[in-house]
């Protein structure tokens, strides 16, 4: 591996960085344009800090990926070290983390729409089931880690995802793209945008269809957006919006690693299905009140549900017809609901200090949360989709109630003309309640209340040497909060330490950026520093009985670089090279951890920490032929283990071992017709490698999970 990356960084920095005297940023080609992506956040967007920080831009104009099927490592393939979890097909959720975190519906970061939080529940379960249409997109903004003080309890940072805006120069703006390909797949997605006075609008649909790569993977999307935009005068406005994602996707079931070896698309259920649908309203008022004030406050929430209907059963239990009764096992259904409020208040201060301009960015946020989730109910022996249960009550009838109150001060120190220096705290204050009951568990076993109290600081600097070498640097206190599955017992064997802690550390990184004409460079160096990880592990009682008990079972430390580097050839206005590489390392251990191995505990300090893979680089090159651009994408990804105890061997169900290592090529193809009409075809997977990224412990059950292989689609996309 340290090979290959040597190569590639190798042949790009080997170009002759002379090539071209100036930068090029907008070249008109006839009606076309290329514009140089140099994923720069300005120190101060709209009413956000951003000096210091560690970031990266996902551009989606000009890219040759097919958005339609989401596959994580094409469209993050510009961001060091996004660790995807790749496990649903064309993409019905976006899985990733980065630096050694879980990749489980992004929930380590703080994901919002536009600015507006989209995390389900951040108390309960922070997972983002809200699921956006990648072809609404303009672009991706991902602030690692230092976020915390803006944007509250995580340590992955913020992803924000942003939508292409209205058009402001007509009343009807109209585009529409439509995808086909193999298995099936059909997707289309139609926008419709404009300006009239004072009022604009941006409204568009979504709809896809597939039925998977995998036998039993049939899957079914949709998600609408309605957004209304009044402008008060040129300084203030109001935005009213609307969205809404729901999908229904059949699960295949995990398979065994023999299973995997004959066939990675077999299947082993046929019965099993998910689906979430949420709701996102949101009003916003933005308003500049002075050339000093800015404000800016926004109320949204998370309205909505989850439900599944499994065979809940390892990858080595068949889900066959039991010859006595003529007919299937009864299946497990769990629903939760969904019920988020959230408010947000912004106010940014321009001063006069030290002869300079500073920026003071005070807010407050509030939370209230309603999340009831009903689990282990006695579904129907059917094959189909259905929720409804043949025995009254649930196994688990649970109500989680939260409460919570932040406040964030951020000052930007501009201390000479290219140094300046932020500080900031935030204090969080909040309550968590759960009540309710689980079948055959003491119900003065479960705790009652979570104490949400915590001060958060952080500091960062950014040094811009001259116009082409820039530092960043910074360090910002964060935390994860007990989540509702982190207190409900698996069984009546299984107990909840009292004195649980909140996940408690740091996020530290620095960077160093160089913008050399045609040629960019950026690399970072981060620590994270990860307590009260939660475990479990095994104690016996006073009679000789052994349980579990689900507690903080140590610390973590994740450490590593991230590197990438891109080289442009502008060899005339008809043709042109792009090479980058996006390339991490990351060293990820537990620190002074101890964990359950059947009835005895065990030490893992220096483990790895699971789905945590050493490497990942993804190195592309693009050639364009006048309005024709051509790209391949080559993917590596590192082995990992699948539990802290760092099993090799995998076991029957396939839900411990090495997760081993692979390799990716994957190529795409696109053709600007003309100004109104754009046609690509992208091939995931050319050689039709057998992979898999991770095995699940829980969720969508224990087992290998096979990505997919090669598969083809085209779309035609058409703008008015």
């Amino acid at each position: 591996m340290r090979r290959i990356f040597i190569y590639v960084i190798f042949i790009i920095l080997s170009v002759d960085f002379t090539y071209s005297q100036q930068r090029i940023d907008t070249i008109k080609l006839k009606e076309i344009e290329v514009r140089a992506e140099m994923n720069l956040l300005k120190p101060i967007t709209g009413i956000f800090l951003n000096t210091g920080k560690s970031f990266q831009i996902v551009n989606f104009e000009n890219r040759t990926v097919t958005y339609a099927e989401k596959y994580g490592r094409q469209v993050f393939s510009k961001i060091p070290g996004v660790f995807v979890y790749d496990m649903d097909g064309t993409g019905n959720q976006v899985n990733i983390s980065i630096r050694g975190l879980d990749a489980h519906r992004m929930w380590e970061f703080n994901v919002r729409k536009d600015g507006i939080m989209t995390n389900t529940d951040i108390y309960g379960y922070p997972a983002s089931h809200y699921n956006l249409p990648m072809e609404a997109l303009d672009r991706i903004e991902l602030i690692k880690g230092t976020a915390a003080l803006q944007y509250g309890a995580q340590f992955g940072g913020m992803l924000n995802f942003i939508t292409k805006q209205p058009d402001t120069a007509r009343l009807l703006a109209y585009e529409s793209s439509n995808t086909l390909g193999t298995y099936n797949l059909i997707s289309t997605f139609h926008r419709i945008s404009g300006t009239k006075g004072k009022f604009a609008y941006n409204i568009w649909f979504a709809k896809k269809t597939s039925n998977g790569y995998r036998k039993n993977a049939r899957s079914i999307y949709d998600a609408e957006n309605i957004t209304f935009y009044y402008f008060i005068n040129k300084k203030t406005k109001i935005i009213t919006e609307w969205t809404h994602s729901n999908y229904l996707f059949q699960l295949p079931g995990p398979l065994t690693d023999s299973m995997f070896k004959i066939d990675p698309k077999m299947s082993t259920r046929s019965r099993n299905y998910y689906s979430p649908s949420i709701h996102v309203p949101s009003i916003r008022l933005s308003s500049e009140l002075s050339n000093k004030l800015k404000i800016e406050y926004n109320i949204s929430a998370i309205l909505g549900e989850r439900n599944s209907v499994l065979f809940d059963k390892p990858a080595n239990v068949p889900d066959t017809i039991n010859k006595l009764t003529g007919e299937y096992a009864n299946r497990q259904v769990d629903r939760d609901f969904y019920n988020s409020f959230s408010s947000e208040l912004r106010l940014m201060y321009n001063y006069s200090f030290w002869r300079n301009e500073n920026t003071l960015l005070v807010g407050v946020q509030g939370i209230n949360n309603r999340f009831v989730r009903k689990q282990q109910g006695k579904g129907t022996t059917n094959n189909d989709y259905d929720l409804s249960l043949v025995t009254e009550g649930w196994g688990r009838d649970l109500f989680f109630k939260t409460q919570n109150a932040a406040i964030f001060i951020e000052n930007q120190w501009v201390l000479f003309k290219n140094f300046s220096i932020n500080t900031g705290m935030r204090y969080e204050n909040g309550e968590s309640h759960l009540s309710g009951k689980i079948k055959n568990y003491p119900e003065n076993e479960l705790p009652a209340k979570i104490n949400h109290k915590y001060p958060l600081l952080g500091s960062s600097f950014s040094y811009r040497i001259n116009k082409k070498f820039i530092i960043n640097g910074g360090i910002s206190q964060a935390y994860r909060p007990i989540l509702l599955k982190d207190i409900t017992p698996a069984s009546i064997y299984e107990k909840n330490d009292k004195n649980l802690k909140d996940a408690y550390g740091y996020v530290a990184d620095f960077s160093f950026k160089a913008l050399l004409n045609t040629f960019k460079f950026d690399i970072t160096s981060f620590y994270i520093k990860y307590n009260n990880r939660m475990g479990l592990n095994s104690f016996q009682d006073t009679s000789g009985n052994y349980f579990v008990i689900r507690k903080n079972i140590g610390n973590s430390i994740s450490k590593g670089i991230e590197l990438f580097v891109e080289k442009q050839f502008e060899i005339t206005q008809k043709y042109s090279i792009v090479l980058y590489s996006s390339t991490s390392y990351i060293d990820a251990r537990y620190k002074d951890a101890v964990i359950r191995s059947g009835n005895t505990n065990i030490n893992i300090d220096g483990n790895k920490v699971e789905s945590a893979p050493e490497w990942i680089t993804r190195n592309n090159v693009t050639v364009r032929i006048n309005r024709i651009f051509v790209s391949f994408l080559y993917s590596y990804v590192s082995e990992t283990f699948a539990d802290p105890l760092n099993t090799k061997a995998p076991s029957p169900s396939g839900s411990v071992g090495i997760v081993p290592s692979y390799h990716l090529f994957d190529g795409s193809v696109a053709w600007q017709i003309n100004n109104h009409f754009h046609c690509s075809v992208n091939i995931n997977n050319i050689f039709d490698k057998a992979y898999f990224t991770k095995r699940p412990q829980l969720y969508p059950g224990p087992g290998v999970w096979p990505s997919d292989g090669r598969t083809v689609s085209v779309t035609l996309k058409y703008s008015l």
